[in-house]
């Protein structure tokens, strides 16, 4: 197999807190948890997040992002992935910078100095726990394709993708995932919504994060959405 690196984004619900230590002073930064936590209870390092999110006063560019985190990694020494991110709490909409790769809580606060040093503006600190919020995720995908339509992560263990073949709003998605879910014996998995940009198009998939997941599992829960489109 061959894998491909595409570039996509992924729309997901989760319900996210604030860090109110470790960071810059008065700054706006946010946790996102691991989807493990829900159904797994997987962790194995509780200083080690799984992403965190720096809010900005403005919207910045994909390549504002990438340029900066790629010139971050290589004079720091670091493996971090950054995204353009977006997220919707009701009615607000915040910007940010989505970074993976901080190996511990503890260096949430120079990860963020870099991006500050780099012309990063980051909004007034707020707090909140456990607050639902919709996250719009543009990033890189690489990918290898395990059945027509099936493909796995190169990048994130346990993360699959199944491909859908239109369009669907967030509240079709939502519906129709708990429906899907309600006709599977195994639920413990976690879902989101995305697009990959192939060949000068979309197409729509589900990610999937489920440790071992089979080819198998991954086509009935693809067939389950495909008979409710």
């Amino acid at each position: 197999m061959v894998a491909k690196e595409l570039i996509g984004k992924i729309i997901k619900q989760e319900n996210i807190d604030t860090i109110d230590g470790n960071k810059i002073p008065k700054t706006f930064v946010i946790n996102v948890p691991d989807p493990y936590k829900s159904y797994y209870s997987r962790f194995t390092d509780v200083d080690k997040p799984v992403a965190v999110i720096f809010v900005t006063k403005t919207p910045n560019s994909f390549e504002k992002i990438l340029r900066v985190t790629e010139k971050i990694n290589k004079q720091y020494n670091l493996e971090l992935s950054g995204a353009k991110c977006e997220v919707t709490i009701k009615s607000r909409k915040l910007n940010g910078v989505r970074v993976r790769g901080i190996n511990r809580f503890t260096e949430v606060e120079q990860v963020q100095q870099y991006y500050k040093d780099e012309g990063f503006e980051f909004s007034r600190s707020e707090t909140f726990t456990n607050t639902e919020a919709i996250i719009r995720i543009n990033r890189f995908f690489i990918i290898d394709e395990l059945d027509k339509g099936i493909y796995k992560s190169e990048i994130e263990e346990d993360v699959f993708y199944v491909e859908l073949p239109k369009f669907i709003s967030w509240e079709e998605f939502k519906r129709i995932t708990i429906e899907v879910k309600n006709n599977l014996t195994d639920t413990n998995y976690d879902v989101a919504k995305g697009i990959l940009y192939v060949n000068g198009g979309i197409t729509e998939i589900v990610r999937i994060v489920k440790p071992k997941a089979t080819v198998e599992m991954l086509k009935a829960i693809q067939q389950k959405y495909l008979d409710r489109l």
